[in-house]
């Protein structure tokens, strides 16, 4: 497969792209800003743009906008926050029918890091104490993975104005590794950090004395039954991990659409993945397209796939 078709139109296409990722690329954008990019594949010899497929990134609730056809697909991150879509739970009142094209190989994880130094045994004894924590989190409220926190914080009974009214702050951040949040790390002005993207920064956090906190085990039942899994890291997975480390699974990124896109639709969708496999940036845990379609610890799938791609995926030899 060429690296681009062939044709002016494409050259051109290529261009506008380019721009865009500048732009939703620039480093000073904060993550609430505007940095997600939206495809659209249709014609524009007319008046005005007729959209065929329409897919974007963005935030877990798009969801709602893929059902109420304003979009044939997005991306998710991570599967946990789909399978609430598709279960009603969480942040969706209700159940959506949405169904999964692919989902992405990514294998990560949440993990609750406290500092010793706070006497702190479990996230419970925040509460218990009204402890006056220094949290580090993303800075972007309606980021996944702040949704992940309320949800957390929720079942021990606590929210984070609470930890703010008992002398808490927030140390806010863009990425799992914002260069002020290691800054804070070996400056010891936090006591504490809930986030994913471990690769990036959990090795360095573990270094300054930071400990991972299991949750009790009624939390984890109740975050389970929202839509999330359980996952048990090993050591020698992360060189300053000495024990198992059981946290919150933050694997996948699924791209999925609505039940009734049709089929057709969806399997031209999955036959693209697999002719642009090779300009695809792939993190380490793609073993291939057809884990796009399986169940695995990096393509983590609790929602049924869409017909049409599971059609493509059975007639391509692929387990599902």
């Amino acid at each position: 497969m060429e690296r681009l078709p062939r044709g002016a139109n494409f050259q051109r296409a290529l261009m506008l792209w380019e721009i865009g990722l500048h732009i939703a690329g620039d480093p000073n954008t904060p993550y609430y800003g505007p940095r997600d990019m939206c495809i659209s594949v249709g014609s524009g010899s007319n008046e005005n743009f007729r959209p065929w497929l329409r897919m974007s990134t963005g935030s877990p609730i798009l969801a709602h906008g893929v059902c109420r056809n304003e979009l044939e697909a997005a991306m998710i991150n991570p599967s946990g926050l789909l399978t609430q879509a598709y279960r009603g739970t969480g942040l969706f009142p209700e159940a959506l029918p949405v169904r999964i094209l692919a989902v992405y190989p990514s294998l990560d994880h949440f993990v609750y890091l406290l500092h010793p130094r706070t006497g702190l045994k479990s996230l419970a004894e925040i509460k218990e104490k009204k402890y006056p924590l220094r949290l580090s989190i993303r800075e972007d409220a309606t980021h996944s993975t702040r949704v992940l926190v309320d949800q957390t914080l929720a079942a021990y009974g606590m929210t984070l104005k609470d930890i703010e009214s008992w002398g808490g702050s927030f140390q806010l951040n863009g990425g799992p590794g914002d260069p002020r949040r290691l800054k804070a790390l070996h400056d010891g002005t936090i006591d504490a950090v809930f986030d994913e993207g471990l690769v990036i920064w959990f090795d360095e956090a573990l270094a300054t004395g930071m400990q991972p906190m299991t949750l009790d085990d009624s939390v984890f039942k109740h975050l389970v039954d929202l839509g999330w899994r359980k996952y048990t890291i090993r050591p020698g997975r992360f060189k300053n991990l000495k024990q198992d480390y059981t946290c919150i699974d933050y694997s996948g990124w699924p791209l999925y659409t609505r039940a009734s896109l049709p089929d057709a639709d969806a399997y031209k969708i999955c036959d693209a993945i697999l002719q642009r496999k090779d300009e695809i940036s792939w993190e380490d845990s793609y073993t291939g397209v057809g884990q796009l379609g399986e169940n695995t610890d990096a393509t983590p799938r609790d929602v049924p796939l869409h017909p049409g791609a599971e059609k493509w995926y059975r007639e391509h030899g692929f387990n599902v």
